[in-house]
C-alpha cells in the first residue's frame, strides 16, 4: 500500500450507489412517459412530510385559544379548562362551566343563586 498517494477524490459508494438508482429509475420512467407515476410518488411523499406538522401546528394553535385560566367563583381556586366543557374544583368539588373565558357554576333549571351577606346590627 502507497501512503504517499493523495486521496483527491474518494467517494463513499453505498451511498451515492442508492442516490443514483432512485435517480435512473426516475429518469428511465420519464422517458417512457410515466413521469406522471414519479411526480405522484413526490406529491404522496411531500403530503406525508407536511400533514403531521400542520396538524401539530394547528391543534397547538387551538388549544393556545380555548385554555382558560380563572379562579373558582366558589373558593377561588385557581383552575383551567378548555371553553365550552365542564369541570370541578379540585378544593370545594363544585361542578362549574367554562363559558366564554369564564368559570361560572352549573346550577340546575329554575334553582335562584343566593349570595349570603352579612348583615350587622348596631
Amino acid at each position: 500500500m502507497n501512503n504517499n498517494s493523495p486521496n483527491l477524490f474518494q467517494v463513499n459508494l453505498p451511498r451515492v450507489q442508492s442516490w443514483l438508482t432512485i435517480v435512473a429509475i426516475c429518469l428511465l420512467l420519464g422517458s417512457l412517459g410515466l413521469g406522471w407515476l414519479v411526480k405522484s410518488a413526490l406529491v404522496i411523499i411531500g403530503l406525508a412530510i407536511i400533514t403531521p406538522i400542520v396538524g401539530f401546528l394547528g391543534f397547538f394553535w387551538w388549544l393556545r385559544r380555548s385554555i382558560v385560566e380563572a379562579e373558582c367563583p366558589v373558593c377561588s381556586n385557581p383552575l383551567q379548562g378548555v371553553n365550552g366543557s365542564e369541570i370541578q374544583c379540585n378544593n370545594c368539588g363544585e361542578l362549574l362551566k367554562v363559558d366564554r373565558g369564564q368559570l361560572v357554576r352549573d346550577t340546575p333549571p329554575d334553582t335562584i343563586d343566593v349570595i349570603a351577606v352579612e348583615v350587622i346590627k348596631d
